[in-house]
Parts: structure tokens; C-alpha cells; sequence
């Protein structure tokens, strides 16, 4: 049996539908349900019924770990938003913004519980190696973010540094997600590292995606506060890149923008645009997150799998670099 995305996508929006959300206080659960229901690519998941679908044709046994996955997954974004002060996710209020931060934080809480419950779906005899893989992942998309913070304070930031920040805040959970479907199809621990390897690859050009997309994408299609980046002076490889190739003055002025505590945003936005079209980071970004995914399709062909299979991921993989949004 080789199934489609759409139905992976429409197994994965029926299974999450099916996680209890509704004990009490309401007030805790209605904030993950609103979460949940944004929708979305579903990238994850997907990634993890697809890497196991590579060896196996029972999906059964997949589902769950591969919910959990997409329910840590929106933990993150739920407190990272708040860290951010994000108004919008998917074109729709944050929850920190539609209930308040309290509430966001306690229900993204839960939410990490609702994973480690899911997971205990997992076969005893993987469970153990499943978990300690998690958990280091976990940990590891925790340190990520903390460094993204910090970096929004530091103006010499380098470019390998902010390659090992998004390694830990988004591109190690994306190996996990292949990882982990490998993990619990059975196959050899070294088939589901090099697949995570692939996914940390193919991670690492999706965020520098993300960073083009946040300034150059179509706010409709984005679902998000075009600029925003800028606007909270995020390190993203554009600005990291523009910083380490600008001439004095042009960093000088460059900085000057970041120190400001108050400005007009579509001016702000528009400065570092003109910017990086001067030093051409935009098309540097392009070719990095080229070779990122050139990388990842490499280690895809090298796996000796089934070829009907194995193309269904890399279609999926190729769909990440293509996207709009």
C-alpha cells in the first residue's frame, strides 16, 4: 500500500480530533483545541508516518507517536510566540493574545504532558530508545530558543552560530520526526540516524526558508506579521549575513536601527530590505538553503529502500523548498 499526502493529512486531522481535550477546567483545554485547529502542513507527522511507511504497511502503530510529535510541536509555537510577543499565527490571534499569557503558558504545559502521553503508545520494546531519543531532542529545541533570545541582545552574531541555533531549535525535531518512524518500523538504529541526519539537513534549509519568507513572503499566505523578524530584531541568517558583510557605515547605521526602542515599523522594514538587496543576502540565503537540501536528497538517494517509497518523501522534501508559505 502507497497512500497519498492528502490522506496522511486527512489520517493526521482525524486522529488529533480524537485527543482528549475536554476535561476541566475548560479554560485549560479550549486554548490547545484553538491550537490544534489552525491546521497547516503538518510537516512532522507526516514525516514520521512517511519514514515509517518506507519499511512497514502498518500504520496502526504510528499514529500516535506521530501525533505527539505535532502536539510538542505546537507547544513550542504556543510559548514562542509569547516570547516573541506574536500577534498573529496562521492569519489568527496567538493564544497569548486571544486569552492571555498566563493562559498560554499552563496550556502549552499541558500540551508537553498530552505528548509524553501519546508516546506511551509506543512498543515496549522501543519505547525506552524512543524516549531517550525524544527527550534529548526536547532539551536540545529548549537550548535553541534560548539562544535565539539571547541573540536578539548580541550584534556579533555569526553565521555559524545562528546555523547551530536553528540546528537546535527547528532542525533537530524534523530529524527526530524521520527518526523516530524508522525507530518504530523496526529497522536498525543507524538507518533511523542517517534519516535523522537527512531531517537535520533538510531542517536547517527550511528555517533559512522561513527567514525569507517572513520578509519577502505574502502576508495572506505567510499567516503571519510580514517583517516581524525585523520588527523584533531576530537574528535570521538576512540580518547575521548582512551584519558580517557591510561595510562600516552601513553597520553603523544598521545597528543604530536595532537600538531603537521606538519606530515606524514599515520604515524599519524597508531600511534592512534595501539593505540586503545591496549586499545580496537574499540570494545568498537561496543558494545556502540549496546546498541544505542538495545535502538532504543526497542522503536520501544513498538509502537503500524501496524506490516508490522513498519517493514520496523526497516529493515532500522538494515541496518544502518550492513553498509559498
Amino acid at each position: 500500500m502507497i497512500f497519498s499526502l492528502d490522506t496522511a493529512l486527512q489520517t493526521i486531522e482525524k486522529e488529533l480530533k480524537k485527543i482528549d481535550l475536554k476535561g476541566k477546567p475548560k479554560s485549560l483545554y479550549d486554548p490547545i483545541s484553538y491550537i490544534l485547529g489552525f491546521g497547516g502542513k503538518r510537516l512532522r507527522p507526516v514525516l514520521t508516518i512517511y519514514a515509517h511507511h518506507i519499511f512497514s504497511d502498518d500504520i496502526k502503530n504510528i499514529l500516535k507517536p506521530a501525533l505527539a510529535v505535532e502536539v510538542f510541536h505546537n507547544f513550542t509555537l504556543m510559548h514562542d510566540d509569547i516570547m516573541d510577543n506574536a500577534p498573529l499565527r496562521r492569519a489568527k490571534p496567538t493564544v497569548h493574545e486571544k486569552w492571555d499569557n498566563n493562559v498560554a503558558i499552563l496550556s502549552g504545559d499541558a500540551m508537553l504532558v498530552k505528548a509524553y502521553q501519546l508516546f506511551e503508545a509506543v512498543e515496549p520494546n522501543v519505547y525506552v530508545k524512543v524516549m531517550e531519543r525524544f527527550n534529548k531532542t526536547a532539551l536540545e529545541v529548549c537550548e535553541g530558543q534560548m539562544l535565539d533570545m539571547d541573540f536578539e541582545k548580541k550584534n556579533d552574531v555569526s553565521v555559524s552560530e545562528y546555523l547551530e541555533m536553528i540546528r537546535l531549535k527547528t532542525s533537530v525535531l524534523l530529524g527526530f520526526s524521520l527518526e523516530l518512524g524508522a525507530l518504530i518500523a523496526g529497522v536498525e538504529e543507524e538507518i533511523g540516524f542517517k534519516l535523522f541526519k537527512l531531517g537535520v539537513n533538510a531542517g536547517i534549509g527550511f528555517q533559512i526558508k522561513d527567514d525569507l519568507l517572513d520578509l519577502y513572503g505574502a502576508s495572506k499566505k505567510v499567516g503571519k506579521q510580514i517583517g516581524g523578524d525585523i520588527i523584533a530584531n531576530k537574528k535570521t541568517y538576512l540580518l547575521v549575513k548582512f551584519l558580517e558583510l557591510a561595510d562600516e557605515r552601513d553597520r553603523n547605521e544598521a545597528l543604530t536601527w536595532l537600538d531603537k526602542k521606538e519606530f515606524d515599523k514599515d520604515e524599519k522594514i524597508n531600511y534592512f530590505k534595501s539593505m540586503f538587496s545591496k549586499y545580496e543576502v537574499d540570494k545568498a540565503a537561496e543558494e545556502l538553503l540549496n546546498q541544505y537540501f542538495s545535502d538532504a536528497m543526497s542522503q536520501l538517494d544513498g538509502l537503500r529502500v524501496d524506490l516508490l517509497r522513498k519517493g514520496k518523501l523526497k516529493r515532500l522534501l522538494v515541496n518544502l523548498i518550492e513553498r509559498e508559505s
